[in-house]
């Protein structure tokens, strides 16, 4: 969508947010004194557009600072002509107001681009938090009414030809650095839409990264390394804001270049340095409820794509099973994410959804099936106090009669809290050597064993 189209559709929406009915109350969130102005100058910058359309300005690929000092521009003139002068603080407000609502994502805009901010969640027009360092705050910003949330939101997921109303009223989408956004609208949200975008940082984590913010140790950070690149298979298991993408993405990192990687995922967040890299996406629906391409479709596919590693951003229902056969059938080195609380969580939860995939398994087949492809659960989890960390290394030995059976390599063993709230707790080894370091051994990876020994 040019940015002339952009901006009319802006100014239609604005004008039918006007005209609900009557039973349907617009809420106001706040009064703002400029607002009459800020109309002024978005008439005139659709104006002009239209004039200097023949200079460029529309183009799609236009030099985005030309736009902002052809708004800047815009404006300026605009409030050079108000009877009562504009203040000279007041007025750079405005602009950059302007220039965030005409080319970037409105009010949010400025978080999105605070680099310690780490998610951005919309509430309802009138409410805006932000996640900081693990902690959840409540911002100043907010939305004039529910129909600028809506504005955002379809600059956000037109150009990835996904749409959001009444009969599709949730909506998976990203931004183009990267970041995950989840929407969803009335009749579903009773305050009004919401967004919840999880942002990404621009330069991926590095695993030193990790081991600075004590997420955790030198010593597990190279037995990871040591089991990514001697092919195990692993899921990193968690709970929501835990860190598992980041976490994936930094162990997909230490898959060596000349292998074929294939990346499986609901929306495109893992940002893999290597070349040959293959990146696959779902579908959802069209607007006859056609045309949608699940995980499990997906999963099928990159079997016949000649992959040395798949990677699927998250396992949550039936593609699990597939998931799992690809493990067992010579795809070794793969790697997943789930949602669960503990290893031996994780673990029900790969029965559960196998399950879901419809077919009539006897539950010790799934198990064995389970057990024989997942080599290491690494369980991460964030702490009351905002920070995450890896608290379990865990492998998967076998089955004893019907149960699976696990064993800690590593663990977190939490201590208290210090005077300012931080929880205390130190990484230890339970001295126990894996059953898959004959496996390593044989794909030319070798650890001392003093790796396992508790210090």
């Amino acid at each position: 969508m040019s940015l002339l189209k952009r901006l009319e559709s802006q100014k239609q929406t604005e004008q039918s947010a006007q005209c609900k009915d009557k039973g349907k109350p617009v809420i106001q969130v706040k009064v703002d004194p400029f607002q009459s102005l800020k109309g002024r100058i978005h008439k005139r910058i659709v104006d002009e557009m239209s004039l200097e359309e023949s200079k460029g300005l529309t183009d799609k690929n236009v030099d985005k600072q030309l736009l902002e000092d052809f708004v800047a521009r815009v404006s300026n003139v605009v409030m050079d002509e108000e009877t009562v002068p504009v203040l000279r603080g007041d007025r750079s407000r405005v602009i950059i107001e302007i220039v965030d609502e005409v080319l970037g994502f409105g009010p949010i805009d400025p978080l999105l681009k605070d680099d310690s901010v780490s998610e951005v969640m919309v509430n309802s027009a009138s409410q805006v938090y932000v996640e900081r360092k693990g902690k959840l705050v409540l911002t100043d910003v907010c939305f004039r009414d529910d129909a600028h949330v809506m504005q955002v939101i379809e600059k956000i997921v037109a150009p990835l030809g996904r749409r959001v109303d009444e009969s599709s009223p949730m909506v998976d989408a990203r931004l183009p650095d990267g970041s995950r956004v989840n929407a969803i609208i009335p009749p579903l949200a009773l305050r009004g839409p919401c967004i919840t975008i999880r942002k990404f940082a621009k330069d991926p984590l590095q695993i030193h990264n990790l081991v600075d913010f004590g997420t955790l140790t030198q010593e597990m950070a190279d037995f990871l390394r040591a089991c990514v690149e001697g092919k195990l298979n692993i899921v990193v298991s968690g709970g929501t804001g835990s860190g598992k993408t980041t976490t994936l993405n930094i162990l997909s990192s230490f898959i060596p270049d000349d292998e074929r990687i294939v990346t499986i995922e609901d929306a495109a967040e893992l940002q893999l340095r290597q070349d040959h890299v293959v990146k696959l996406e779902t579908r959802p629906a069209n607007i006859e409820g056609k045309g949608a391409i699940s995980m499990r479709e997906l999963v099928k596919n990159s079997l016949r794509m000649r992959p040395d590693r798949i990677v699927v951003g998250e396992v949550r229902s039936g593609e699990a099973l597939d998931m799992l056969q690809a493990m067992n059938t010579g795809h070794d080195g793969s790697l997943t994410t789930g949602h669960a609380n503990s290893p031996r969580d994780m673990i029900s939860r790969l029965e559960t959804m196998v399950l879901m995939a419809g077919l009539d398994l006897p539950v010790r087949a799934i198990r064995e099936q389970i057990a024989s492809a997942v080599d290491l659960v690494l369980q991460q989890t964030r702490l009351q106090d905002g920070s995450r960390r890896i608290t379990h290394l865990t492998e998967v030995q076998g089955m004893e009669g019907e149960v699976i059976t696990l064993q800690d390599i590593f663990i977190f063993e939490q201590k208290g809290k210090d005077e300012n709230n931080k929880i205390i707790g130190n990484f230890k080894p339970t001295g126990i050597r894996p059953k898959f370091m004959d496996k390593l051994a044989a794909n030319g990876i070798n650890l001392p064993n003093e790796v396992f020994w508790p210090k």
